[in-house]
């Protein structure tokens, strides 16, 4: 059997609830009615008597009531009785055929024919004559009839009143879950078309459904963004990759040709051992970067002397920066210490240094720095080469991301030094900026914690 939908499902507890309410509503309502009903002909009783005690008189050896004196007043029905029980005055309801003995001040209770009686007795003590019994007679026909009427009224009001609540409720919840068939809908969409461009764009709201629908287009925004980059990355990486493979396979049919030189062989061979070390190169990063997106590439951590590591990545770098005249100045600050994986620190250290030569001027400069405050280490390398333009600068991080021409232009590697190098100093748990102006040069800023 097919599930019911939510909207019908809601309705129909709201309905339950509403029907268990409007059942319990009768029953105080019929509870309350009977109590208030008695407690009325109780107090009628009560009061009629009373006020009736007053009028009774003792007059030359008979019981005279005064003449203002009303038998029937209000529908009570009175009567005086002596101490044997005989009547003496009074009326009493022609539909009355009990005979009830006298109890003082208690109300009894006599039914007959369907018509029930309430009836209450005073003892009275006139004087100079004695006792005397008063009794008042009520029929409850006509306060049970109008409160029968009223009951009957709320029995036919009180369900369609239920029915309307009912009604009215689906209809609210149906315009309540109108935006979640909007965010059904436009899902759809988006998973049929494979368009992670649409959002749903519900309006401006602050209720739980328009939380979840901006939840689901930042989730879009994300995802888009995911996808771009993931197209963008697989794109560049065989552009990357198809260069080197290129050179290789001509280099092959150009040694297969059997018209070369050993020379001509010998060259030949080198330049696929060159491009093939470039592949291997590039393959090995993609790598360190696809087991760092999935969680999988571990940091070996050890007690390094970062200083120690960045002095043996200057010296190693100073072939590079003689080759365009630059001059590396170091400003580092001995024995600082760390728990880190050494190889990625020193890869960290590398490609900084190697963008900063690469895209450093001829006969320019190259400052290392290296500094410690409470527990943390700061690090910055800063060129005085051509820069980076501001609309390029935060997409420098970017896997394969090419900056403009004139620096791209200049490039031997294949764009993924930057998003190692963030990579390393956020897998250490650090952070890294860059400032860049065009034409002035380029800082490198990072920080590490020392544990």
């Amino acid at each position: 059997m097919k599930r019911l939908s939510i909207r019908l499902r809601v309705t129909l507890w709201f309905t339950a609830l509403m029907s268990l309410l409007a059942i319990l509503v009768l029953i105080f309502l019929y509870l309350a009615g009977q109590y208030s009903v008695q407690t009325s002909m109780q107090n009628q009783l009560v009061n009629t008597i009373t006020s009736s005690l007053d009028e009774i008189e003792y007059d030359d050896g008979a019981i005279e009531p005064d003449d203002d004196l009303d038998y029937f007043i209000g529908g009570v029905y009175l009567s005086i009785y002596d101490a044997e029980g005989r009547l003496l005055y009074g009326r009493i309801p022609s539909a009355y055929n009990g005979v009830l003995p006298f109890r003082d001040q208690t109300l009894q209770k006599f039914s007959e024919k369907g018509l029930v009686w309430s009836i209450y007795d005073v003892k009275y003590d006139v004087s100079g004559y004695g006792t005397v019994w008063v009794r008042g007679i009520l029929s409850s026909e006509g306060a049970s009839s109008a409160f029968s009427t009223l009951f009957r009224l709320a029995c036919i009001s009180l369900p369609v009143l239920v029915l309307l609540a009912a009604l009215g409720g689906y209809c609210l919840i149906c315009r309540a879950f109108r935006p979640v068939r909007h965010i059904i809908e436009s899902a759809e969409q988006i998973g049929s078309g494979n368009d992670l461009s649409l959002r749903i764009g519900l309006e401006e709201g602050n209720d739980e459904i328009y939380h979840l629908a901006e939840t689901f287009d930042r989730m879009f925004d994300r995802l888009e963004d995911s996808f771009s980059r993931e197209r963008q990355f697989t794109s560049d990486a065989s552009h990357e990759l198809r260069t080197p493979l290129a050179v290789i396979l001509s280099q092959c049919d150009y040694s297969l040709s059997g018209r070369q030189t050993e020379t001509e062989y010998i060259q030949a061979l080198e330049t696929i051992q060159t491009q093939a070390g470039k592949m291997s190169a590039l393959i090995a990063q993609l790598l360190t970067l696809a087991r760092a997106d999935r969680g999988q590439d571990k940091i070996l951590r050890e007690t390094l002397n970062l200083s120690n590591l960045a002095e043996m990545v200057v010296l190693q770098m100073e072939e590079s920066a003689q080759e365009k005249n630059i001059t590396i100045h170091t400003d580092l600050v001995p024995d600082l210490t760390i728990q880190g994986d050494e190889t990625m620190l020193m890869r960290l250290l590398l490609n900084l240094m190697e963008n900063g030569i690469k895209y450093g001027r001829e006969g320019g400069n190259l400052w290392v720095s290296l500094d410690r405050r409470d527990d943390t280490i700061y690090g910055t390398v800063r060129d005085d080469g051509i820069g980076i333009s501001s609309e390029h600068l935060p997409k420098i991080w970017d896997r394969f991301y090419q900056a403009d021409l004139s620096r791209s232009s200049t490039r031997d590697g294949v764009g993924l030094g930057l998003s190692m190098v963030k990579y390393i100093v956020q897998a250490h748990g650090g952070t890294i900026t860059a400032e860049s102006t065009p034409g002035v040069g380029s800082v490198f800023r990072f920080d590490l914690p020392v544990l």
